[in-house]
């Protein structure tokens, strides 16, 4: 192991900057938790001048008492003017916290349009700030705004900058890639020449404007940078910022730079999977290191070698970074694929089981009908247990469901009435909704919340429905996919008809049931597959 790397995260300021994204004062502090368990140095909170929000996550943040340095976010005082007398400096002091990033102006262009001022003043104005900060005993970082197209159009300049925060006394020069359009090679060439003519440590701050924002991070610290700014999962600006769920493992399992312990590396899917939920945005299964599918194998030939050595065609454990290998099964699966997924679950199967060879038989003919399993893996396993003879636990037994659309003159109501089985017992609801789909789920759930309290923990958090054909126009089959979540996983489900209707139903009875089935303290399932889909009326 070589130098350790310092872990600068701003998803709760920079992230927020992101179209779609927007925290509360309550999500910003949630999340903060989750980034101090994690093991990141520093968490940037926002601007303690700017917003209620944030001046009231300041607040708030001193009784949790992290271990990570909670950070401040402003700039240099204004042109022309005093830096003790500046209300957004003031404002940062006056909040308590032990450090404080501020954005600066190291590309001439910036300083003759942006601001409106002359070379000198700017300068004046990062010196000033910088001391002042470090008068009120704050750490202070000085984010050099747009360092590397300003050193390429103006090096003499771009380098005055990062000696007068020095001076002033920063203790960290963050080089930002603020437009992020620097290639990795020049981020290499000129954070290497800094080096060289600075002795404060360097922080690198990317933007990913040409998907670069974590190889130009990964070149920076080859170059000499000693921290990294970043957010979870990339949000940020435009395309995002650089992503702290790619460069932690990267920089830790294959560069050799320590950035958290190892305990807390295994932390990262779930982090990042919670950073997801509360911002809710979708994460992109293919996300590297973290997504659903970053370890999911779903050809043949792979899934062999996989079963003999994962080393064929996984580049780490994916338990290093609390993830997990997922084998997906579906037509172009092969009996490897069957097996594999099977004694995942616990199954006693082998190939030569007759079993085997049925169930690539049913799913391939299930594909055909329009099913797919290789992202509703919930599914899968319900159809795998069944097959093998493991039948699960039965949590309810659906007897129907009736839905009311009704147009009047306030809008369109729709109203799920449905009629289901719990323990011997029956419960017969009805619930409004948002649309059919959501009454039924509404309707479900309130049958069921008695019985199960945690399915008020389950969400769920996406929706897609996929015409089959589309020659039957109208009456073409559809093929609906839902996906689930109780903050600590996620599952999927499929279902299919020509009745949308009804194929969400499936898709929705399927995780429900899934979700529930670590809890359920009934017996026996109905032989009838359809009936335990709740697909059958009685």
């Amino acid at each position: 192991m070589t130098t350790n790397i310092s872990i600068f995260d701003t998803t709760l300021r920079d992230g927020t900057q992101g179209e779609g994204i927007s925290l509360s004062a309550d999500d910003k502090l949630k999340i903060a938790q989750k980034l101090d368990a994690l093991g990141v140095h520093y968490i940037e909170g926002g601007n303690p001048g700017s917003n209620n929000k944030d001046i009231e996550f300041f607040q708030r943040v001193k009784s949790l008492n992290l271990s990570a340095k909670i950070t401040a976010f402003g700039s240099t005082r204004r042109k022309n003017s005093l830096a003790e007398q500046d209300s957004s400096l003031l404002r940062i002091v006056e909040s308590g916290v032990p450090a404080a990033t501020l954005v600066g102006k190291s590309w001439d262009f910036h300083v003759h349009t942006a601001l409106g001022t002359t070379l000198e003043e700017n300068l004046s104005m990062i010196y000033d700030s910088i001391a002042y900060l470090k008068h009120n005993q704050v750490e202070a970082l000085f984010d050099a705004e747009h360092f590397f197209d300003g050193y390429k159009n103006n090096p003499e300049y771009a380098l005055a900058v990062l000696r007068k925060a020095q001076e002033a006394g920063a203790d960290w020069l963050v080089l930002c890639d603020t437009n992020g359009g620097t290639l990795p090679g020049e981020i290499h060439e000129i954070v290497s020449l800094v080096r060289r003519e600075l002795s404060v440590e360097i922080g690198i701050h990317t933007h990913n404007d040409c998907e670069l924002a974590v190889a130009n991070a990964l070149a920076a610290v080859q170059a000499g940078a000693r921290q990294i700014q970043g957010t979870i999962n990339g949000y940020g600006e435009r395309c995002g910022n650089a992503n702290l769920c790619s460069i932690i493992p990267t920089l830790q399992l294959k560069m050799n730079y320590p950035c958290l312990q190892e305990e807390q590396l295994r932390s990262l899917t779930s982090t990042a999977r919670y950073v997801s939920e509360i911002a809710n945005v979708n994460m992109p299964v293919g996300q590297p290191y973290v997504g659903n599918a970053a370890f999911a194998h779903k050809g043949g030939i792979h899934v062999s070698a996989i079963m003999k050595d994962s080393k064929t065609y996984e580049h780490i454990q994916p338990e290093l970074v609390g993830n997990k290998q997922r084998i997906l099964v579906s037509e172009l699966a092969g009996q490897s694929n069957i097996i594999s997924k099977a004694q995942a679950l616990g199954l006693d199967v082998n190939a030569n089981n007759d079993k085997t060879k049925a169930i690539m038989d049913r799913i391939k003919d299930l594909e055909h009908q329009g099913y797919q399993f290789e992202g509703a893996d919930a599914s899968m396993e319900l159809l795998l247990r069944e097959a093998f003879g493991e039948e699960p636990k039965e949590v309810f037994r659906v007897e129907s469901f009736k839905m009311l659309v009704e147009k009047t003159v306030h809008g369109l109501i729709t109203e799920a009435i449905v009629k289901i089985h719990v323990g011997g017992q029956q419960v017969y609801t009805a619930a409004e909704g948002n649309g059919p789909v959501n009454a039924l789920d509404n309707a479900l759930r309130k049958a069921l919340v008695q019985f199960y309290p945690n399915i008020e923990n389950i969400h769920l958090t996406d929706y897609k429905v996929r015409v089959i054909d589309e020659k039957d126009t109208t009456a073409a089959k559809v093929r609906v996919l839902v996906e689930s979540s109780n903050r600590d996983n996620t599952w999927s489900t499929v279902g299919v008809s020509s009745n949308v209707i009804e194929a969400s139903w499936e898709a929705l009875v399927d995780s429900i049931r899934y979700a529930l089935l670590g809890t359920a303290k009934i017996d026996s399932l109905p032989s009838d597959p359809l009936e335990r889909l709740g697909l059958v009326n009685h």
